[in-house]
């Protein structure tokens, strides 16, 4: 029959379904230390040495004030065995201000370290909070629609403000390694097999405690998920953005109901290993203490024979109880480390990352053409989603001509948007290839072809920034640039919405922050409309550019966007065939495929898809 330690210590299967990991793993986890101290040093060398000559000073206290006070002890016991007319105290009272200058030291070096620990931790949080943010800003646009890429962003992202504890426990073990070594000379000069109870009193605490931790992280691992899930329930739940529908549908109770299964079910599994914890840390506890007052016992029964003075005695209990708080402290925090360095490993896998649509280094890059003189090119091409088993775009083979005003019609989900992102390379083609020029898109450097490609998306974001900040997205680098600003709202019609804003071009857009203002979703689409101008590149994508505005404001808008595409490259795509007649060509995508092509009157005539899904929508007017 199994013991119970036995049952405790077995390999256990991890919340998320992995094995348990083992003491082996987690010692092996402590490879990240490295890596992680180098990035706190790149982030300040000269707080981290600041900091770390403060801890090396520090370090040194706890040894000198025991022995000052073994000093005072030894010093007052002799005195009082004097004659009272002989007793000197200077010599006590010397040792005593020493003792208190050293006590005052010792606080302002701890002060100094909490504040350097502060400033190089929030220092440490900016900076990898901004490496996050630019790796994630180099990662393919597929990879954002992986639910497996998801958890580990979101892992990453926890990781960017908790491994400043990190840091500090780090920092604090060295600190107090430095302590014991200097406390455990005293140990070893008086007995050595003090050093060897104490040990015993406190590893079987350690194991425990590193036992728990790892099931604590197994179970946090493997709810990430659910923990994404419960966030994004608590944010539906009770959101500006969401309250009309939530009120409308009475989804309150549907979106509680689901949000308390979760929790709760998180809770029962929490609460178990809590209530474990507690109980096999008060056992633990338990010998510690009892192995501690062992060697106290010790070392009294050995004052007592007359083997050590009452100073000696006092600083060899001080040391030993000292040395029990400092490695109980150590074994303890390493395992807070041994966790954080697991942890650690999220937020390295994250960076391991890397995108598939890159510039090839080892290669020339091809300078983007300006102008585009021959236009691009689909030959054969086709894309499949990520785990999708039916294919979004196949065999697709046309020319888009430098110029042309090309308009995609088609019913959704026939694959339009899809190839709107292949045009600007936000994915790269399955099978088949994509030519500018005469050359395959690949061979030209990704931020360059985007900077000549504006793409307004129908799923457009509503930035929660300045009116005036919200139209420089375009071209960002122009945000100070408030005449081409103004210019781009007075063509995109957004003028007449920052007419009517309290702050005009200042005025935050957006309820998610103080004295912002929200707008209809016409007023957000002229804002977005406004970017295209802004843009000013040689190829512009509208994806559904007026589905939320009124007929007066989409006729003032086509009206105006002639000039936008004069001598440029357009690609437009509209359910409204009242808009998309105005191009040169039209394109009818059908399951991923072309199925018409030519003009609005030549498609008329074919009395092919185009014309049927004309005659539908013409038939609603009537």
């Amino acid at each position: 029959m199994a013991s119970p330690s036995d049952s405790f210590f077995a390999k256990k299967p991890r919340a998320d379904g992995k094995p348990a990991l083992s003491v082996r793993e987690r010692f092996s986890a402590l490879k990240n230390l490295p890596a992680f101290l180098r990035l706190i040093w790149q982030t300040s060398p000269a707080l981290t040495l600041g900091n770390v000559a403060l801890r090396l000073l520090r370090a040194a206290l706890p040894v000198a004030m025991l022995y000052v006070a073994q000093l005072i002890l030894d010093a007052i016991i002799g005195l009082s065995r004097q004659p009272a007319e002989a007793r000197e105290l200077t010599p006590v009272l010397t040792l005593v201000a020493l003792e208190f200058g050293l006590a005052i030291l010792s606080d302002a070096l701890g002060r100094g370290v909490a504040l350097l620990d502060s400033l190089l931790g929030d220092l440490f949080a900016n900076q990898t909070s901004i490496r996050l943010m630019e790796h994630a800003a180099e990662l393919d646009l597929d990879q954002f629609e992986d639910s497996t890429f998801y958890d580990k962003l979101e892992r990453a992202r926890r990781q960017t403000l908790s491994r400043t504890v990190l840091m500090s426990q780090v920092l604090s073990q060295a600190q107090d390694a430095i302590t014991m070594g200097f406390l455990a000379v005293g140990l070893v000069a008086f007995n050595p097999w003090l050093l060897v109870l104490l040990l015993v009193a406190v590893v079987p605490a350690f194991l425990g405690e590193s036992h728990f931790n790892e099931r604590s992280y197994s179970l946090v691992h493997g709810w990430t998920p659910e923990r994404r899930e419960l966030d994004y329930l608590r944010q539906t739940g009770a959101s500006d953005d969401t309250a009309k529908e939530v009120k409308i549908f009475g989804l309150s109770t549907f979106l509680t109901d689901r949000f308390r299964t979760l929790s709760d079910d998180f809770y029962a599994k929490n609460k178990a290993l809590v209530v474990k914890r507690a109980g096999w840390g008060t056992f633990f506890a338990a010998v510690g203490a009892a192995g501690y007052y062992a060697a106290y016992v010790y070392i009294i029964m050995q004052a007592v024979a007359g083997a050590v003075s009452i100073g000696q005695l006092t600083f060899l209990a001080g040391s030993f109880a000292r040395m029990r708080g400092l490695l109980e402290g150590i074994l303890s925090r390493f395992s807070a480390v041994a966790e954080g360095a697991l942890y650690l490993q999220d937020f390295f896998d994250f960076f391991q990352l890397q995108p598939r649509i890159r510039r090839d280094e080892s290669q020339p890059v091809r300078p983007f053409p300006n102008p585009i003189r021959e236009g691009f090119t689909f030959e054969n091409v086709g894309f499949q989603y990520r785990n999708a088993e039916k294919w979004a775009l196949r065999h697709l083979n046309f020319r888009l001509r430098a110029g042309e005003k090309l308009a995609l019609v088609g019913e959704n989900g026939a694959g339009k948007t899809t190839m709107v992102k292949l045009l600007s390379r936000l994915y790269d083609p399955t099978e088949g290839r994509i030519l500018l020029d005469g050359y395959d898109l690949r061979e030209y450097d990704p931020r360059e072809l985007r900077q000549e490609i504006g793409v307004i998306f129908q799923d457009f974001v509503r930035f929660q920034l300045p009116a005036g900040q919200n139209l420089a997205v375009g071209r960002i680098e122009q945000q100070h640039n408030r005449p081409r600003i103004e210019q781009a709202a007075a063509q995109s019609l957004a003028d007449s919405v920052i007419a009517k804003l309290p702050a005009g071009y200042e005025q935050m857009i957006g309820r998610r922050f103080n004295g912002g203002v929200d707008l209809s979703g016409g007023e957000w689409q002229k804002i977005a409309l406004g970017r295209a101008y802004m843009r000013d590149a040689q190829l512009l994508i509208l994806d559904e550019p007026t589905a939320a505005l009124d007929a007066r404001a989409e006729y003032e808008v086509f009206q105006r966007f002639k000039d936008l595409t004069l001598g440029k490259t357009a690609v437009l795509i509209s359910h409204r065939f009242s808009t998309v007649r105005m191009a040169d060509r039209i394109l009818v995508i059908e399951n991923g495929q072309f199925v018409e092509v030519g003009s609005h009157e030549e498609l008329l005539a074919k009395g092919g898809r185009y014309a049927e899904l004309f005659k539908l929508q013409a038939a609603g007017y009537q």
